[in-house]
């Protein structure tokens, strides 16, 4: 059975999303089966993937309505080696749509049920803000990868969206554990990124990966070529970063994988 993470932060523009997509291909090279979870309207793990999100016949918008089965809805990233579960502006109509539905805080679980054992991993990319779809993406992890960076207003964030992950813990998914802190956009010439860093990390201990994400001009282009930074720039820092990363979730999570 596969290791769910749902990639969150309520705060917008934390690499969020490139920490998705990155992640993602870094298991892929590492030869794990993974697959990839657009359920952000904005589409940008999609695009970000090398895949139209204009052109979609179908997406997760589908899949959380039950109008298409996931199976249906996955494209094969070939070049990335990972499955996408893309997304686009018509998700937005999904939390209206949704509203009125017996178990709308399911819906993603529900649909992964019928594939979660061809995978060893599924990274899910939620949306900057508590929404259905990200109650959707909690209700279906087995745990939160939270990126953030190392700033001031940054444990102001943090300490509202712990607080969310333990109410959708104890309401909809007592299995929902933080599986990591992630530090990104870290400038080390930067002395409250040093400062703010320490503290996580005397705060959090080991939810703290140990893993840095460098800012990396190349892993901020890549997205704009329709690929992750492992393709676009292979010994970049930013690249070899999330393999860093990818190999610790790969040893935290050892026993899980033994398993499947």
């Amino acid at each position: 059975m596969a290791k769910t993470v749902a990639v969150t932060n309520q705060k917008g523009g934390v690499g969020k999303t490139t920490t998705s997509i990155n992640l993602a291909a870094s298991l892929a090279a590492s030869r794990r089966k993974v697959l990839l979870i657009d359920i952000d309207p904005q589409g940008n793990a999609t695009m970000g993937s090398g895949v139209n999100k204009a052109a979609l016949e179908r997406s997760s918008y589908e899949v959380l309505l039950g109008q298409s089965t996931i199976e249906e809805s996955v494209v094969a990233v070939e070049h990335s080696g990972y499955h996408l579960l893309p997304s686009n502006g018509d998700l937005t109509a999904a939390e209206v749509a949704l509203l009125d539905e017996i178990g709308r805080e399911l819906r993603l679980r529900q649909a992964l049920s019928s594939i979660e054992e061809r995978y060893e991993f599924i990274i899910i990319d939620c949306p900057p803000a508590l929404s259905m779809l990200t109650v959707n993406a909690l209700a279906a992890a087995d745990s939160v990868l939270i990126p953030m960076q190392c700033e001031y207003y940054a444990l102001e964030g943090l300490a509202a969206l712990l607080d969310t992950v333990e109410k959708i813990r104890r309401i909809l998914n007592p299995g929902l554990r933080v599986e990591g802190l992630l530090r990104t956009m870290f400038d080390a010439r930067n002395n409250l990124s040093g400062q703010v860093s320490a503290q996580l990390v005397k705060h959090f201990g080991s939810k703290v990966f140990s893993t840095i994400i460098p800012r990396n001009v190349r892993l901020a282009e890549a997205p704009s070529h329709g690929l992750p930074a492992l393709l676009y720039d292979r010994n970049s820092s930013g690249a070899l970063a999330y393999l860093a990363l990818a190999s610790e979730m790969v040893q935290r999570n050892h026993r899980h994988l033994r398993a499947v």
